[in-house]
């Protein structure tokens, strides 16, 4: 969304249907770094405004050093077992990705993945 790649609207169009956008601090990180480099940090922290986020905490941490499958990279993994805690704790009602091991791993902990076009 933003650096305009071709599925913004579309993926700003499936977030105006949740009340809520929740991820990992983890987020944060990346999305600044971007914003730093693309000149855009603005825009970043515009965005991130409307995001809750999750505490990289030692049981999420724990969790994505073991988490299948392993086929997920390591920061992703940090996203998937965030995904996951927030699952089992009744406040996840999808992730969105593009990635896709991470998404193959969401669905292999039953979570329902988006990733709009």
């Amino acid at each position: 969304m933003l650096l305009g790649e071709p599925d913004a609207p579309a993926v700003e169009r499936e977030l105006d249907t949740f009340d809520r956008r929740i991820a990992s601090r983890l987020l944060q990180v990346e999305l600044r770094r971007v914003g730093l480099r693309e000149d855009c940090l603005h825009d970043v922290d515009q965005f991130l405004a409307g995001v809750s986020f999750i505490a990289m905490d030692d049981e999420i941490l724990a969790a994505a050093a073991t988490i299948i499958p392993t086929t997920v990279a390591t920061l992703d993994a940090i996203h998937l077992a965030t995904a996951v805690h927030l699952s089992r704790a009744g406040e996840l009602d999808a992730l969105m990705t593009y990635d896709k091991q991470l998404a193959a791993g969401a669905r292999a902990h039953n979570i329902t993945v988006l990733s709009p076009s």
